[in-house]
C-alpha cells in the first residue's frame, strides 16, 4: 500500500514536468524521451557531444561558443566587459567606443580570463559517498567527503592535465568529475558601444521587448598562435520562426528549486534584505564617485553596470518569495514529499525527518549572517587589494597543511588559478579601491555595532576614512611582481611582510576563520547532510527524470520562440526588430544610439529581427550562451531574461518566463553594415560551408 503512493507521486510530477520547456539537463542525462514525446526530436549522442564540445564557459561568470575552425569565440559584451575595461589604458575607453581589431595581430590578450570546455563526465558518487563513514560525526562526514572530492580532482588533474573538478548534484545524491580543456590565451577581436550593447540601460534590463547588440567576440590561442577546433557552431542566416524549436546550451549559475522551506525563508527575510541595502548603498557611492572626473565614470561604469543590474535581479528574486502563492506552493510540494516518506515505513527508516534539522540551521546561520557575509565571503570586502591580501594570507597557512585538510579554494587543484590571478596585470585603482574600504569599514561598524569585538580590533582608534587611507597608500600589492614574491615566500614571507594591507587582513583573519568554521559546522554540515538525505529521497522516487540545480556548469535546455503577457496583460510579440530600435531612440541617456548607428541607418534593412523571446528555462552564468536549432545552428546568443524570469530560480513558469536573445540576423546585419568587421563576418560564413 505504501510503494503506489510514491510511484503515483512521481508519475504525477513527472508528467507535469513534461507538459513544460522546463528543465537544465545535464548532458549525461539528457531530456531523450521528453523531446522525442513534445517535439518528435531525436537528441542523438553525436549532436550532443558536438554541442558540448562547441560550447564554452568564461571563468568570470558567464557562457559562450566557439564559432569557427580557428578558435572565435563569442559572448555577450557584458561577459567580455571586465577585459575590455582592463584593456582600456592609456586614455583609450573602449567600453565607450567600441574595439575592433583589424587584424589578427590587433587582437589583444586579455589580463585575466579563462575559458573551459567540457570533455568528459565520470560519476564518483561511491567514491564521495564511501569517505563519509558511519562512525563520524555529521561535521567530519562533510569534511571527509570534501578531502575525498579534492583528491579525485588532484589525481585527475595530474593524469590528464587538465582542469578536474567534482560538481555536487541533487544536493548530495549525486557527483560527477567534470573535466576541461583549459585555455588562458584569451585575445579581444571584437566589441560594440556600450550604448549599443546594452541600448535601453537599468530601465530595460529584465524587461521586453528590447533592442541591444549585446555580443562580444574572442579569440583562443596556444603557443601564440589560434588554435584549431573541430568542434565549433555554424551560423544560420534563416533564423528561427515563433514556434520554432530551440535550444541553449550554457553554464547556469545557480538555483534554489529543491531548497526547503526554511532555506527559502532564510533568503526571503534575511538574505536578499541585506543584498539589496547593501547593492543599493554601493551603487549610489559608485554614482558620486563617477560623477568626479570623466576617468572616474570609465573606471566605475562596469561596477555600476553589475550593481544596477544586481540590484534588479535580487529585487525579482525576493518577489518570487514574497509572492503567497509562490510560497504556498512550494510549501505544499515540501508538504507532499515529507508525507510520501512518512507514510513508506521503509523510506522513514532511511531517511527520518530531516527539514528540521536544516530549519535549526537556518536559525543559526542568521545570527551569524552579518559577519559572515560582509567579511568572511567578501559581501562587504570588496576591491582588490583587499581580496589579494586575503589570498596571500589564507595561502600561505593552508599551503603548509595536506592537500585534503585544507579550504576548498586553497588545494593543489585551485592554487593553479590562484596564481595566474595573482599574477595577472590587471589595472588597480586606488582612489576606488579606497572608497570601497571606506564603505566596509563604515557598514560594519554600522550593523555590527561600535562596541563589537571584531569592529573594535578592525578599526582601533581610526576612523573608516583614516584607516581605508593608510591601508591603501601604504600597500604595494598592485604590483603582480610583489604579490608573487610573497606567494613564493610563503608563511615566511607574510609574517615578515610589513605592508599595511597584508597586516591588517592578517590581524583579523583568525577571527573570519572562526566565524567560517561556526558556519561549517553548525550551518553547512548539517545542511548538507539533512540536503542530501532529502535529495536522495526524491532520488530515489524521480532519478534523473527531474534535473537537479543548477551549478555553473554545462547544462541544456530546449523550447518554443514565443510571445509572453507581460504584468497587466497585454501579449508581447516574441520578436523585435531594427526599425524598433531607430523608433525606440530617444538621443537621450539610456536610448541614445552611437554615432556608428546613425551613420549607417540608411543601408540598414529595418525589418530584420533584432531580439527575441524564447521558453527556455535559464538562469544567471547563461549569459552568452548560444541559441541553436535543430542542427546545431546559432540561431540567437541569449543575453538576459524578461523580469519573471527571475522567478525561475525557484520554480519555472512556462506563461511567463523567457529567455532574450539577440537574432543570428540581426547580429549579421549589423556586423556588416554597422561595424563592418568583414574580417569576422567572412569567417563565420566560411565554416558554414
Amino acid at each position: 500500500m505504501k510503494r503506489p503512493i510514491l510511484i503515483l507521486f512521481a508519475i504525477l510530477f513527472v508528467a507535469g514536468i513534461a507538459a513544460a520547456d522546463e528543465g537544465m539537463w545535464l548532458y549525461n542525462f539528457p531530456p531523450t524521451a521528453q523531446l522525442k514525446a513534445k517535439y518528435k526530436f531525436d537528441l542523438t549522442p553525436a549532436w550532443l557531444d558536438h554541442t558540448r564540445l562547441s560550447s564554452v564557459r568564461f571563468n568570470n561568470g558567464g557562457s559562450g561558443s566557439f564559432v569557427s575552425a580557428n578558435g572565435l569565440t563569442f559572448t555577450n559584451h557584458h561577459v567580455g566587459s571586465e577585459c575590455i575595461q582592463q584593456l582600456s589604458t592609456g586614455g583609450k575607453d573602449y567600453l565607450k567606443t567600441g574595439f575592433h581589431a583589424k587584424t589578427q595581430a590587433e587582437e589583444a590578450k586579455c589580463p585575466n580570463l579563462e575559458l573551459n570546455v567540457l570533455e568528459g563526465i565520470e560519476d564518483v558518487t561511491p567514491k564521495v559517498n564511501a569517505a563519509a563513514k558511519p562512525n563520524m560525526s555529521v561535521a567530519d562526514q562533510a569534511q571527509a567527503q570534501r578531502a575525498e572530492m579534492s583528491a579525485i580532482e588532484q589525481q585527475c588533474a595530474t593524469e590528464t592535465k587538465q582542469r578536474c573538478d567534482v560538481i555536487t548534484l541533487y544536493s548530495g545524491a549525486m557527483y560527477n568529475l567534470y573535466k576541461y580543456k583549459k585555455y588562458t590565451d584569451v585575445r579581444l577581436v571584437f566589441a560594440p558601444e556600450f550604448d549599443a550593447a546594452f541600448f535601453g540601460g537599468d530601465p530595460d534590463n529584465f524587461e521586453y521587448p528590447r533592442y541591444d547588440l549585446d555580443i562580444c567576440f574572442f579569440r583562443i590561442y596556444e603557443n601564440g598562435e589560434p588554435v584549431h577546433l573541430d568542434n565549433y557552431f555554424k551560423w544560420s542566416t534563416a533564423g528561427v520562426q515563433d514556434g520554432d524549436l530551440i535550444f541553449v546550451s550554457g553554464n547556469p549559475g545557480s538555483t534554489g528549486r529543491l531548497n526547503t522551506m526554511a532555506q527559502l525563508e532564510f533568503l526571503r527575510d534575511t538574505a536578499y534584505p541585506l543584498a539589496l541595502r547593501s547593492l543599493a548603498r554601493r551603487d549610489d557611492l559608485l554614482k558620486k564617485f563617477s560623477a568626479g572626473s570623466e576617468e572616474n565614470a570609465r573606471i566605475a561604469q562596469e561596477d555600476i553596470f553589475g550593481y544596477e543590474n544586481s540590484l534588479k535581479a535580487f529585487k525579482g528574486y525576493q518577489s518570487g518569495l514574497l509572492d503567497k502563492a509562490v510560497m504556498a506552493k512550494k510549501s505544499a510540494e515540501e508538504n507532499k514529499m515529507r508525507q510520501a516518506i512518512a507514510s513508506d515505513p521503509k523510506k522513514k527508516d532511511e531517511f527520518g525527518d530531516p527539514w528540521p534539522e536544516i530549519a535549526k540551521a537556518m536559525a543559526f546561520e542568521k545570527q551569524i549572517y552579518l559577519p559572515l557575509n560582509y567579511l568572511d565571503r567578501l559581501g562587504g570586502l570588496r576591491g582588490d587589494l583587499a581580496g589579494v591580501a586575503r589570498v596571500l594570507v589564507r595561502a600561505a597557512a593552508e599551503r603548509a597543511k595536506p592537500n585534503g585538510e585544507r579550504l576548498p579554494e586553497y588545494t593543489d587543484k585551485a592554487l593553479v588559478n590562484v596564481q595566474q590571478q595573482l599574477a595577472a596585470a590587471a589595472p588597480v585603482y586606488k582612489d576606488l579601491e579606497e572608497l570601497n574600504l571606506v564603505f566596509l569599514f563604515t557598514v560594519v561598524r554600522r550593523d555590527l555595532g561600535t562596541d563589537d569585538p571584531l569592529v573594535r580590533k578592525m578599526l582601533g582608534k581610526e576612523s573608516p576614512e583614516q584607516l581605508a587611507r593608510r591601508l591603501v597608500t601604504g600597500t604595494h600589492l598592485d604590483d603582480p611582481k610583489v604579490r608573487e614574491e610573497l606567494y613564493n615566500g610563503g608563511q615566511s614571507a607574510v609574517d615578515a611582510s610589513n605592508d599595511p594591507m597584508i597586516r591588517f587582513v592578517a590581524s583579523i583573519n583568525g577571527d573570519l576563520l572562526a566565524i567560517r568554521k561556526d558556519y561549517e559546522a553548525r550551518v553547512d554540515a548539517p545542511t548538507r547532510s539533512a540536503a542530501e538525505k532529502i535529495a536522495k529521497a526524491r532520488f530515489a522516487v524521480y532519478g534523473t527524470s527531474v534535473d537537479p540545480d543548477a551549478t555553473f556548469t554545462l547544462r541544456l535546455t530546449y523550447g518554443t520562440v514565443k510571445g509572453f503577457e507581460d504584468g497587466e496583460g497585454k501579449f508581447v510579440e516574441p520578436y523585435t526588430n531594427i526599425g524598433g530600435l531607430f523608433e525606440r531612440a530617444t538621443g537621450a541617456e539610456p536610448y541614445a544610439l552611437p554615432e556608428s548607428w546613425l551613420k549607417a541607418k540608411a543601408s540598414l534593412n529595418l525589418s530584420v529581427p533584432m531580439n527575441l523571446s524564447t521558453t527556455n528555462d535559464t538562469t544567471g552564468g547563461n549569459s552568452g550562451s548560444p541559441m541553436i536549432d535543430k542542427d546545431a545552428n546559432i540561431v540567437g546568443l541569449l543575453f538576459d531574461g524578461n523580469i519573471f524570469s527571475l522567478g525561475g530560480d525557484y520554480g519555472y513558469d512556462v506563461a511567463k518566463n523567457r529567455s532574450i536573445a539577440v537574432d543570428s540576423r540581426g547580429l549579421l546585419e549589423g556586423m556588416r553594415k554597422v561595424y563592418h568587421i568583414d574580417r569576422i563576418v567572412d569567417e563565420i560564413e566560411a565554416a558554414r560551408k
